[in-house]
């Protein structure tokens, strides 16, 4: 099955989902990878704050070796986690993120969050304080950008983008870059569908890729409610697909790029088998009784920072 693709205000382009891999580790991403690679995904997202860049890179350049893509095949997005904010610190993070990749460039670096951390080292990736809470520090996230286009310049990264900004930050960036950002990477999902980033990121042609895009399913608890709900079934019935396939439509329809994360080769297959069928109207309409606002990734020990970004609604 052959996926679409969408293109970004810098020209390059990427798939319509892509292999998340946040907590992905002990050889679980590389394997993760190597089958995404072979069921047809070309797009993977990765952050060095998830600690394994590494496998990721093992994975493709295996691939690339084997001669199933080459290198401009495949689009790898990852993330300048926030103790490297500093400007100083930002091309020396890039650099270190594609040595654990084995690869000569990405095709995407986001700032992953809009706050930062003080730095205590690589490996310190949340330095707390003798009361065991997180040490925020102020770095203007304009600064950080800035460092950030000139990754662009070194040809360290092809595009640059953002993660977890919200409406006035975007506003703020936009007004103040050289280098447009082309993904905002937001959690998205049924019970906080982004209706309203979505639409703003749409304005300025920012390409918006949604994490936790299936809410972190636990068959035990039944949870979240759209993945178990009597009525998504009904849907899912309709097409012949399971929920989480309806979840994702659902998603690519409301105009993003969903992300979902899987170690497991028949998900992973399930997960990708989204482009042969689409949502009505009605469907629409009972995806969106799921909207509560809730979130998943709340970031509360941040909340303190003059840069958090959930004090507003969108």
């Amino acid at each position: 099955m052959s996926a679409t693709y969408v293109k970004h205000n810098d020209g390059t382009q990427i798939q319509s989902i892509g292999l998340g891999t946040y907590t992905s580790l002990g050889g679980d991403c590389e394997r993760a990878t190597l089958h995404a690679i072979d069921v047809g995904y070309r797009h993977i997202d990765t952050a060095y704050f998830y600690e394994n860049e590494g496998e990721v890179g093992a994975a493709v350049n295996q691939k690339i070796k084997e001669g199933v893509i080459k290198r401009e095949d495949i689009f790898i997005t990852t993330k300048l986690w926030c103790h490297f904010h500093e400007p100083e610190r930002v091309e020396y993070a890039c650099r270190k993120t594609l040595a654990n990749f084995g690869l000569e460039y990405v095709d995407l670096y986001l700032m992953h969050w809009p706050y930062s951390y003080v730095y205590r080292g690589d490996n310190e990736l949340m330095p707390t304080d003798a009361n065991g809470e997180v040490e925020l520090n102020d770095i203007d996230y304009l600064d950080t950008w800035r460092a950030m286009e000139k990754l662009v310049e070194l040809g360290l990264t092809k595009s640059i983008g953002v993660s977890n900004f919200n409406s006035e930050q975007l506003a703020r960036l936009l007004a103040n870059c050289k280098i447009k950002p082309i993904h905002n990477q937001i959690e998205c999902h049924p019970a906080l569908n982004q209706k309203k980033l979505i639409a703003l990121c749409k304005q300025h042609d920012i390409v918006v890729t949604a994490y936790c895009p299936l809410g972190r399913p636990d068959p035990v608890k039944k949870t979240p409610d759209y993945i178990y709900d009597a009525k998504v079934q009904a849907i899912a019935d309709k097409y012949k697909k399971s929920t989480a396939q309806v979840v994702l439509r659902y998603l690519i329809e409301i105009g993003t790029v969903p992300l979902p994360k899987s170690s497991n080769p028949k998900r992973i297959e399930e997960n990708f088998k989204i482009f042969d069928f689409k949502l009505d109207a009605s469907d629409h309409a009972v995806l969106e009784t799921f909207n509560t606002g809730e979130r998943l990734i709340p970031m509360d020990h941040a909340v303190k920072s003059k840069n958090y970004p959930f004090h507003i609604e969108f």
